[in-house]
């Protein structure tokens, strides 16, 4: 059995296998390998960098928060009808990593005109509570600094992480 190596990978595939292969631990009696940290390749096109701070859970109430998706279009969406045209896991990541990985991601989505994403953040039953992803991604999915972006969102079906995961709909380019 042959395996495929793919070298093509994004520098978004690199940075997360990065924080995958230092968290690995070597099995006993082997001796751990150095793994070199994945330099991100820099981009002609740089996404606007993320606010510093990350947001208050607070919602401020002049401006109208993402809305929930609505039944039929949560319906083709689980069904598969509507295409996920992208995907983010946020597993094991803390919350400035997960929170910048997540609005570059969301901005290079809507830059290129995707309208349904899956944010996966896990359920976070490990400390015995909600996980803080969990909690987080959806109440910073309503501050102002993901607004222009996000129309709505809801969790996901079962068979794509259920309470674990999101359906994000991104809001159309405007030319």
């Amino acid at each position: 059995m042959t395996r495929r190596v793919e070298k093509n990978l994004s520098a978004e595939d690199r940075v997360l296998w990065s924080l995958v292969a230092r968290s690995a631990t070597p099995l006993k009696g082997k001796i751990a390998v150095e793994l070199p940290v994945a330099e991100v390749p820099p981009q002609p096109t740089p996404a606007p960098a993320p606010p510093a701070p990350l947001p208050v859970i607070a919602k401020p109430k002049s401006q109208p928060s993402p809305r929930h998706l609505d039944e039929p279009t949560l319906d083709k969406l689980s069904k598969g009808r509507l295409p996920i045209e992208g995907r983010v896991d946020l597993h094991g990541m803390t919350q400035e990593e997960a929170y910048s990985l997540l609005y570059s991601f969301l901005h290079r989505a809507h830059a290129g005109g995707i309208r349904y994403v899956l944010i996966i953040t896990g359920k976070g039953s490990s400390s015995g509570g909600d996980g803080v992803l969990r909690r987080s991604v959806p109440a910073w999915l309503s501050t102002p600094a993901f607004r222009h972006l996000v129309s709505s969102h809801d969790h996901a079906a079962r068979h794509h992480g259920g309470s674990g995961a999101l359906y994000v709909r991104l809001r159309r380019v405007r030319s």
